[in-house]
C-alpha cells in the first residue's frame, strides 16, 4: 500500500480499487490515514466507511495477493 496522503483540511485522499472497471459495478473506495485504511462503496460515497487498523489492511491485503484468501 502506498503511504497516508490527505487535503490540506485533513481530509483523506480516496482512491477507487484497481478492480473497478467504471462500468457501474461493485466497486469500493480506499483511503489511507497514518493509523487506519478506511473503505467504502464507491456508489455510496456519503454512506458508512469501514476503518481498519493498517497492520491488519496490511494483512489482508497480502493474504489476497499470495491466494491465501480465494476470490469469489
Amino acid at each position: 500500500m502506498s503511504s497516508a496522503e490527505s487535503r490540506d483540511d485533513g481530509r483523506p485522499v480516496w482512491f477507487r480499487s484497481s478492480y473497478s472497471n467504471g462500468a457501474g459495478g461493485e466497486c469500493v473506495e480506499c483511503a489511507l490515514t497514518n493509523e487506519d485504511a478506511l473503505v467504502r462503496d464507491s456508489k455510496g460515497s456519503m454512506g458508512s466507511v469501514v476503518t481498519v487498523r493498517s497492520e491488519t489492511w496490511n494483512s489482508f491485503v497480502q493474504a489476497l495477493r499470495r491466494g491465501t484468501i480465494p476470490l469469489r
